[in-house]
Parts: C-alpha cells; sequence; structure tokens
C-alpha cells in the first residue's frame, strides 16, 4: 500500500525450538486502529519488540514513512516517531508524574517546563493528570494515563499498545478509546494488541491475525464476530464455557469476618473489615481496579500475610495464623496475579515449579527425598491438560510466553483437587481459546463441590462464571450481590466505590 506508514516484510524471528515469527508481512496506514491478533505464543510479542527496536529481526526488513527502518534500540525507534505503553508499566512508585515521565525522556526540559507540558497534553487528550502527584498514589488507571503522556510528549506517529484495558474500569476503557479515536483523527496510527476481542470489533479498522508465527489473515472487526476472529487465531473451533445450574446451597468452606490486614508495602492497601463466605460449589466473584487490595486479600487468604485467629475460617476451623502449607494440607489452595517470581520461579524448571506447591497433595515427596519420575510426570500432566506450549518439562518457566506461563500455574492447582481455590487474574494475557479453557476448568472444579474465590479484573470473564460479585475499593468490600442482577455499569459503579442507592438507582 503506497499510503502506508509502517510496512513490514518477511520478518523472521527464531529462537533455539521455536520459529517466533514467520515471514511475517502487512502494513499500518497512518489514522488506523490496526489489531494485532494471535493465541498465546503466536509471536504477537516478538514483532512488536522488532518494531520497537527491542530485539532484531534474523530476515526481512521494514519501512517507515517510506524509507527503511531497522531500529537498534528503542531509542532509534522513538527518534523516529514509534511510541510503545507496555502491558506491564515501568514506573518508579516513590517519585513523581513528572519525575517519572523525566526519565523516559532524553532530554527533559526543565521541571516546571515539563510540568506545564504534562498538564497540557493530559488535558487535550481527556487524560488529566496531576504532575506533582507520587505515582505509588495513583490508580491504575492515572498509571497507564502517565505511560500515554510519556509517549504523547515524544509526538509519535505510531503507538503501540499491549494490553491496554486490562486494569481499567468499563468506564476507563470509555475514556480511553475517546482519547485513541482523537489520536487516529490527527494521523496517528495505533497498533492494538488485546485478547479482549469485543473490544477489538469496537475500536479497531482492521485486524492481522498470527497464528504460530506466521500471518494467517486480516480482516475488519467490525464485520467480524469475535467468535470467527477466535477460530482464526486458533485454527479451530472451541466450546464456550458451560456450568450445571447450581441449586443455591451448599456447606459454608471460607469465611471470613472482620478481615483487616496492613498491606507490607508502602504502597499498597491495607484491607478494612472485610466480610464474606464462599459455599461449596459456588463460584464468588471479586472485581476491583488494580490496586484496591486484591493482592493483600490473596495473600491473606493464601498465609503470606498472618491476621487475627477468627478473621479467616476453613471449613469452620480459625487458621488466621496457619502458615501456606498448612492451609494447603487442609485443601486451600491459591494462584497470584503475578505468574513469574510469585506464583512460578523463573529459572527452575516446570516440573521443579510443580514441586513448589504439588509436593504435600500430589505426594511427590518420600522421607525427605523428591520423587522425580513422579514430579516429571505431574508436570507432564499439567502440560498436556492445559495445553501449555513447551518443548518439555525441563523447560525454565521464564522461556514460556505469559500466557503459557498462566496456564501452567493455574493447571498445577486445578489438577491438585483444591476445596477452596484462591485465584487472582485466572486469565490474564491469555488468547481466547485458552481462557475459555481456563474458565471452563474453574466451572468444572465448582461442580465437583469446590469452593473458588475468584478476583479479576475482567469484567466479562466475572459476569461469565460467578454466582456472586463484590468489588474491592480501597481495601473495602463492597455488598455482594447475585451476578445475575447486576449490569455491566452497576458493577463498574461498585469497582469505583460508588454507595449502595447510587450502584442500585444509578
Amino acid at each position: 500500500m503506497t499510503d502506508a506508514l509502517l510496512t513490514i516484510s518477511g520478518l523472521t524471528k527464531t529462537y533455539p525450538g521455536v520459529k517466533a515469527n514467520d515471514d511475517v508481512s502487512f502494513d499500518i496506514v497512518p489514522g488506523e486502529v490496526h489489531a494485532l491478533l494471535g493465541e498465546n505464543g503466536a509471536g504477537k510479542s516478538t514483532l512488536v519488540k522488532m518494531i520497537y527496536g527491542l530485539v532484531k529481526p534474523d530476515s526481512g526488513h521494514m519501512t517507515l514513512r517510506g524509507a527503511p527502518y531497522a531500529p537498534s534500540e528503542p531509542r532509534a525507534a522513538r527518534a523516529a516517531g514509534v511510541a510503545m505503553v507496555f502491558q506491564h508499566f515501568s514506573l518508579f512508585d516513590a517519585l513523581s508524574v513528572s519525575e517519572n515521565i523525566a526519565l523516559g525522556m532524553e532530554t527533559p526540559p526543565p521541571m516546571r517546563d515539563l510540568a506545564r507540558r504534562i498538564r497540557e497534553v493530559s488535558e487535550t487528550y481527556g487524560l488529566p493528570l496531576d504532575p506533582h502527584r507520587a505515582v505509588g498514589d495513583l490508580s491504575a488507571g492515572e498509571r497507564q494515563r502517565v505511560e500515554i503522556v510519556r509517549c504523547l510528549l515524544q509526538d509519535p506517529r505510531l503507538l503501540i499498545m499491549d494490553e491496554p484495558t486490562s486494569v481499567l474500569t468499563p468506564q476507563e476503557v470509555d475514556i480511553l478509546f475517546q482519547t485513541l479515536r482523537k489520536l487516529t483523527s490527527e494521523g496517528v496510527a495505533i497498533l492494538y494488541i488485546s485478547h479482549k476481542l469485543e473490544e477489538i470489533r469496537t475500536l479497531c479498522d482492521r485486524a492481522t491475525i498470527l497464528r504460530h508465527g506466521r500471518n494467517v489473515g486480516t480482516c475488519i472487526p467490525a464485520e467480524t464476530s469475535a467468535r470467527d476472529m477466535a477460530q482464526i487465531m486458533v485454527g479451530a473451533s472451541f466450546d464456550a464455557p458451560a456450568r450445571a445450574p447450581r441449586d443455591g446451597t451448599g456447606e459454608v468452606m471460607l469465611d471470613i469476618s472482620g478481615l483487616s490486614v496492613a498491606s507490607p508495602s508502602p504502597f499498597g492497601t491495607a484491607l478494612k473489615n472485610v466480610h464474606l463466605t464462599v459455599a461449596r460449589g459456588e463460584i464468588l466473584g471479586i472485581g476491583g481496579v488494580a490496586g484496591n487490595g486484591q493482592d493483600e486479600l490473596l495473600a491473606a487468604l493464601s498465609g503470606e500475610l498472618r491476621s487475627a485467629p477468627g478473621a479467616i475460617r476453613l471449613k469452620g476451623q480459625a487458621i488466621g495464623r496457619l502458615s501456606p502449607a498448612a492451609r494447603r494440607d487442609m485443601g486451600l489452595l491459591t494462584a497470584p496475579e503475578e505468574r513469574l517470581g510469585h506464583a512460578a520461579a523463573p529459572n527452575m524448571s516446570l516440573t521443579e515449579n510443580a514441586l513448589l506447591t504439588g509436593a504435600q497433595r500430589r505426594g511427590l515427596l518420600a522421607r525427605g527425598f523428591i520423587r522425580w519420575p513422579a514430579t516429571r510426570a505431574f508436570a507432564e500432566q499439567i502440560i498436556d491438560r492445559f495445553d501449555v506450549r513447551t518443548p518439555g518439562p525441563e523447560t525454565a518457566a521464564r522461556a514460556l510466553s505469559g500466557g503459557n506461563l498462566q496456564k501452567f500455574v493455574i493447571g498445577r492447582e486445578v489438577l491438585q483437587d483444591p476445596e477452596v481455590l484462591i485465584v487472582n487474574q485466572p486469565t490474564w494475557g491469555v488468547d481466547a481459546a485458552a481462557a475459555a479453557a481456563i474458565r471452563q476448568a474453574i466451572l468444572d472444579l465448582a461442580a465437583g463441590g469446590a469452593a473458588i474465590l475468584c478476583i479479576s479484573q475482567d469484567l466479562d470473564e466475572l459476569l461469565e462464571i460467578s454466582d456472586r460479585f463484590g468489588a474491592l475499593n480501597e481495601g473495602r468490600l463492597s455488598d455482594i450481590r447475585p451476578t445475575a442482577e447486576l449490569s455491566l455499569d452497576q458493577i463498574g459503579l461498585m469497582m469505583g466505590g460508588a454507595h449502595d442507592m447510587e450502584v442500585a438507582h444509578g
């Protein structure tokens, strides 16, 4: 296409044992939102890293505004007009908004001038920011604004966004989309990566779909159903999660009463007088914008944070002072949000990571010695049952794509037959087919009698699988309501801390 902003021709990148990108070609034109779709391990991350100068292709070439483009580092990409907002924010909590933005600039202006520019740009694009606030005091949505404004101050022609709505409320998503449409009206092109296909259909003009590292087609999202896009990504059809009807009764397995816990982080959120129950066979969904106490709630339930003796009861027994291992023995298992470094040890193999939480319930120790054949078999079972794309169980956890590691972490806990499972962000960063498989595994656990507490920022996910819903805001839990009675807007208001009357009648 002669008017293309960026043209990608035959890009190929191979790592030991895997061809991440295989002869990928497509173009992006000024003023469009171009989606990049693909299941986990399809090559999306490698491709955008080549565009942004983080990875050098083995073969192929790019042109930007008609001139050869081969950035040797991100600084060269930014100088050429290419900016990127990463899925994981790279901000320092103890520094102000201005100081964080200055760190990302080659030659920052005086701080007074920079603060003025931040105010101007953030207000122009509907993302108001106070340049003097500490980043540690900002919500997840405001932190994303910092990242976006930092990019906009570079006057980019191409903006790459990786899973930009994963930590936003529905209302914040609307604001973001308005900002992106304003940018495209000014001729900026946006390369947009997301697993939320209905979001893609709403926002994006075209979509390029990768499968096993190859470009398998381009579509117009508004004219293609989410299901059709997902099936092109996977190369096969798959079933949406389904659950058996629940009669609404069951033994209370987890009872939390007046749980208050300080956060171990100076920028964390303390839990304040949290009350909830989860019954056998029930899925309780907990929503909330990132940073409102979700990590602290999981840590208090797992035993990483100790609480008042009677604040948490498992099957009627007080467990507030018990260790994580003792709780696991009793049938309470957890899967934290941070998969690399918290749920899995990066440099350990998948076999070793299977041992870390499975040793007790899977009988992987005998007289103090590790039963390696049984441990390896457990890892292979997880890989097989949850379709983890990896060369084998001896692969290091850090070598897996984020989505494949997520499948491994969730599978490791599910296959230990928990009586109570606490999971934070179960399908974070996984493709549509893998998300459906994980949700189905959670539904099947509940159908088998397990009690599930699912913490998630994906509201569609919570609407799909949960029986009841509550929202965390500044460490406080809202009233818990039957999910079927709530609209997406009402849930968004609850996440924002709206009072009950506003949620009921707003």
